[in-house]
């Protein structure tokens, strides 16, 4: 699913996410979601969202 759409991200999903120093390089980091950063339904480079692990990124794939 397309992680670009803010209706298709709720906690306890499990999501690639793009870390900050990862932009570059477009490595994922797997994990939950636990809240979702971003306010506005949706956006181009994927919803910010925070894992259970506190680590922040934009979602890429959820799975």
């Amino acid at each position: 699913m397309n992680g670009q759409q803010r209706s298709n991200i709720k906690p306890g999903l499990e999501v690639d996410i793009v870390l900050k120093k990862d932009q570059r390089s477009g490595q994922t980091t797997r994990g939950i979601v636990k809240d979702i950063l971003t306010n506005s339904p949706n956006h181009p480079h994927g919803i910010k969202v925070r894992l259970e692990d506190g680590q922040v990124g934009r979602v890429k794939n959820i799975l």
